[in-house]
């Protein structure tokens, strides 16, 4: 019983907690312990391969600097913001009785108060911290820096302060003021919630809000005048119209306004912190409102006052010594600053002795285009179909009988796209088939007699001028993404080596010896593996062993990214057979975006619709740097210090010690094989457009302007878009003793119009030397032939265009075309020989569907608007400067006879050719008719396109059945046949 009268509450229901789902707490935990385990499984296996390759402190130091970065500021960010919003909630005014719109919401936010001062500062501490350490690379490079020894000429200061520490300067300053602004935003929007702000027509704060972003508001004008003086320094890398660097506006109007308003920013903040005492925020929004005002003026009306009404009617004058300040960082920052230009006073008419003194060079031109031949290489010793060549092969040298050739040399690769897919499974494609074999190489400057290359090295096993060397190629561009190799010793080998009919089952098998891979034998190894792949047959299979070695990065140019992230490679790897061994080349560069008046390579169409990305885009500074090779057996992965005064190679070489070996540790074998790489003579054939010209005044007026001419072997949609690339060939340019290896390029003039003759010639020395630790004085010598502009040497397209109007040529082409057979012509070569520049085109025949093998028919050359066209290079140059006149290139005497053709899936032997519906055309019954002892030269004439057509015919059939002697027969009665219809035409046309 009770006596008190208030009514007893209703009993408030107990909250009881909800249970958890077991299944669901099961499934939160295994997802959990998944993404561990990916997670672990790829951060193992990148530890096991930089273990394995021996450059474990590139991983380590890279992501050590990633970590510290990433946590450095974005702690400091997390910081900032949690302390702002501390103090705003610390400094907030008591709570009053009168009630605000604002009140409701206070209530609805105050539950997750605590929350939002964890989560707020966690996410930006993290978008900051991931922002700032993705620049790890600009930060350890600054802090590590070596000086270029070159000074601005506008401040006096080392290159290195622009190429290292300016980014820096500006990321942190980016940096301080953007999380400055965030947190004046942050703290405005807390006191506006809490009362701190308040207003109505007049802008109301507390005592801690005035403090608080007064504060704010001064770290905020700092920082932008940090901006503003760093700004200053910017300068000297930005773009004016054609010019780049800072002109005369810049220095005597932008440069000045800039330290100005330097000094209003530093004026407003102390503006800013005014409020604390007087409480008027008029103060401060007067001195943005002056800052804005002066930043309209200063830097932007007065510079542009300056510029009309000074600068753009004197600009010559004015401007000159700021171009020259372009011209010459430009030259220096692409190494062109040391090109010998010459003069050359070419000639248009063939003299008849005009090629005894360039007989070297004649006899050395290069008429197989590796850009076409590709099919020809794998028709004849791809061998199997499992087997490749990539579509573009490389050009090198190789001493053979004493002298050195060009040579035209390729891998045969593995490529799994070629077995049919009743062979394709997880034991085929990772333990059997895990390698290519041998290396094939041919004559650059003859063929065989039937057309095809001449091959100094090829088949299976590997025959040929190489002698012994180890031809497994299991590193290369087209293998598989992982192999399992390796197993315990006395195994039966099950890794296929190579076919042959000799063996019992048709092949011989072997087992990888080398250490080219991190090992795959343990459990807990072969556990994280089969996730990294997302493979559960490495768990499974009996081939993966204790012995087991696991491959992959395998592509040259992956693995040499990975241990030198801070190199841009060149888009192209190139093979060598170099002591033994099949080593992969790959031209590594240092670059710069931040050279001080130097001129950043434009994209469009700078390296002949190749692409390019690995290249910064505002790329302004570049050097051959590094040399790195692979090993094609063991992929072994060596840098060299290519050009060791490079500050930048230097810098990372304090970043990353002992990785890189000197250019003295170069062996002599592998010295013969480097050449200079065609990215970098792109870049700098593209400069060398505008900057071939060094005079302030003439560059001004730009009347000598230069462009690269389009590809006249392109196809018509194309050919306005492709530029001509640069072609790889011995010559000897004006100035040299001997005939070197050389890169070569030309130029047309540039601007609107459609001349397309030609005013430059540049080639640069790609000779490098065979001696130990010794690169030849020589290399990289580039060499620029100026023509006389009253003289018209034709261009390019120019030449194309004579050979495609010589109507004798085209008659051949196009019997040659009939038959199902096409014509490709190759790449168009320009040569300094006989006193003038002569062209030379080799043209190959192909069929138009099925079986493509480019042969070698025909050779064009032309010098000033003379043709010549024939069979050899030999004749055609004596069509043109005479009998007699062009020396004869030597037979080779060790040419290796390829093997059978391939025939895709099974490589059977050569059968004879069929017999066709007409009779086959031979020697013998073919003889040349002479169209004078027909009384009807019509009647001629279609005896001529008859037994041209039987030869053709005659001809797809031995090439259907890979009878290649027979199909050189053929080709042979075809020649006869032309000859005579020409003959015939001539009379025809005479009578």
């Amino acid at each position: 019983m009770t006596f008190d009268a208030r009514p007893t509450p209703p009993r408030r229901p107990v909250d009881v907690p909800r249970r958890r789902s077991p299944l669901m707490l099961a499934a939160i935990a295994v997802a959990i312990l998944v993404v561990i385990v990916m997670a672990a499984a790829q951060v193992w296996a990148e530890v096991a391969w930089y273990r394995q390759v021996g450059y474990t402190s590139v991983f380590t130091t890279q992501w050590a600097a990633r970590l510290a970065m990433f946590a450095g500021f974005g702690l400091l960010a997390a910081a900032c913001v949690w302390f702002t919003l501390w103090i705003a909630r610390r400094v907030r005014p008591a709570v009053t009785g009168t009630r605000t719109p604002l009140d409701q919401v206070r209530e609805q936010i105050r539950p997750v108060e605590k929350l939002a001062m964890v989560v707020v500062p966690t996410f930006i501490g993290l978008i900051a911290g991931l922002a700032m350490g993705g620049r790890w690379a600009e930060f350890l490079a600054w802090w590590n820096h070596e000086s270029f020894g070159v000074a601005d000429p506008q401040f006096g200061l080392d290159a290195s302060f622009y190429v290292f520490t300016l980014p820096v300067l500006q990321a942190v300053i980016g940096f301080v003021l953007t999380i400055s602004i965030l947190c004046t935003l942050l703290a405005a929007f807390v006191h506006l919630l809490y009362g701190g702000i308040g207003g109505g027509r007049s802008f109301v704060a507390s005592k801690g809000a005035r403090i608080q972003l007064a504060v704010s508001g001064l770290v905020v004008m700092l920082a932008i005048a940090a901006n503003y003086w760093v700004g200053r320094y910017a300068l000297l890398n930005t773009q004016n119209g054609d010019y780049f660097g800072a002109l005369y506006t810049d220095v005597n109007a932008i440069m000045p306004g800039r330290a100005i308003l330097v000094g209003i920013a530093v004026l407003v903040g102390l503006m800013f912190l005014a409020v604390i005492w007087r409480g008027d925020w008029r103060i401060p929004a007067v001195g943005v409102s002056l800052m804005v005002l002066s930043a309209l003026v200063i830097g932007g009306i007065y510079p542009a006052i300056v510029q009309r009404f000074e600068v753009d009617p004197n600009a010559q004058t004015l401007e000159a010594e700021f171009i020259q300040r372009n011209i010459d960082a430009t030259l220096y920052a692409y190494g062109l600053d040391d090109i010998d230009t010459i003069p050359y006073e070419a000639t248009v008419e063939a003299e008849a002795d005009a090629l005894r003194a360039d007989a070297e060079t004649t006899t050395q031109i290069r008429l197989l285009d590796p850009n076409v031949v590709s099919p020809a290489f794998k028709q004849l010793q791809q061998n199997k179909q499992y087997y490749d060549f990539t579509d573009t092969l490389a050009v090198d040298r190789y001493e053979l009988e004493g002298e050195l050739n060009d040579t035209v040399i390729a891998v045969r690769e593995l490529n799994l796209d070629g077995l049919s897919d009743d062979s394709r499974n997880w034991v085929n494609d990772t333990t059997v088939y895990t390698h290519g074999y041998g290396v094939v190489a041919a004559y650059g400057n003859t063929t065989a007699s039937d057309g095809q290359p001449s091959f100094w090295e090829g088949n299976i096993p590997s025959t040929g001028a190489l002698g012994d060397y180890e031809p497994r190629i299991y590193f290369g561009q087209t293998l598989p993404d992982y192999s399992i190799v390796g197993a315990p010793e006395g195994t039966e080998p099950w890794e296929l080596d190579y076919p042959d009919d000799d063996s019992p089952n048709g092949q011989v098998n072997t087992t990888y010896q080398g250490e080219g891979g991190p090992s795959i034998g343990s459990f807990m190894e072969k556990l994280l593996y089969a996730v990294k792949f997302g493979e559960e047959q490495i768990l499974f299979s009996d081939r993966v062993t204790t012995e087991s070695q696991i491959l992959y990065y395998r592509d040259p140019i992956e693995r040499v990214q990975r241990v030198a992230p801070y190199l841009e490679l060149d888009q192209t790897t190139y093979p060598a057979v170099v002591d033994g061994d099949v080593v992969w080349v790959v031209d590594g560069y240092t670059t710069a975006s931040s050279f001080p008046y130097s001129a950043p390579v434009s994209d469009q169409g700078l390296f002949a619709g190749s692409d390019l990305a690995q290249f910064p885009s505002s790329l302004n500074y570049v050097r051959n740097s590094v040399k790195a090779t692979v090993n094609a057996y063991d992929g072994t992965v060596t840098l060299y210090a290519w050009d060791e005064e490079d500050p930048v190679l230097k810098t990372w070489q304090n970043i990353f010690p002992s990785t890189i070996k000197s250019v003295s540790d170069i062996s002599g074998d592998l010295m013969s094989h480097l050449r200079y790489p065609e990215d970098l003579f792109s870049i700098q054939r593209e400069q060398l457009e505008r900057y071939h010209v060094d005079d302030a005044a003439a560059f001004y007026s730009g009347q000598d302007q230069w462009e690269l001419p389009a590809d006249p072997t392109a196809s018509s949609t194309a050919a306005a878009e492709t530029l001509q690339p640069p072609y790889y060939l011995t010559l000897q340019m004006p100035g040299q003793d001997d005939p070197t290896f050389s890169l070569t390029s030309s130029f047309i003039p540039g601007g609107n119009t459609d001349r397309n003759i030609l005013t430059g010639y540049l080639a640069v020395n790609s000779e490098t030397g065979n001696a130990d630790g010794e690169v030849a004085e020589d290399y990289g010598q580039l060499r620029l032939l100026e023509l006389p502009r009253d003289t018209t040497i034709p261009g390019p397209g120019q030449a194309q265009n004579y050979f495609n109007a010589d109507s004798e040529a085209q008659q051949t082409l196009n019997l040659l075309r009939t038959g199902g057979s096409e014509v490709v012509n190759g790449n168009l070569l320009t040569v300094p020989v006989g006193g003038g520049l002569l062209y030379v085109q080799p043209v190959y025949v192909q069929s138009s569907s099925g079986t493509q093998v480019p042969l070698l028919r025909k050779v064009f050359v032309a010098f000033g608007d003379k043709v010549g066209f024939a069979d050899t290079l030999q004749e055609a140059l004596d069509e043109v400067f005479g009998e007699g006149a062009a020396p004869e290139v030597e037979t080779p005497t060790d040419e290796v006879e390829p093997d059978t053709p391939l025939d895709p899936g099974a490589t059977p032997e050569p059968t004879p050719t069929p017999e066709p519906s007409s009779p086959e055309p031979t020697p013998s019954d073919t003889a040349t008719t002479d169209p004078g002892d027909i009384t009807d030269a019509q009647a001629a004439l279609e005896d001529a396109l008859d037994r041209a057509q039987q030869a053709l015919e005659a001809g797809q059939a031995a090439l259907a059945e890979g009878d290649f002697a027979a199909y050189g027969e053929t080709q042979d009665a075809l020649a006869d046949a032309i000859e005579d219809a020409i003959l015939a035409e001539d009379a025809l046309a005479a009578q």
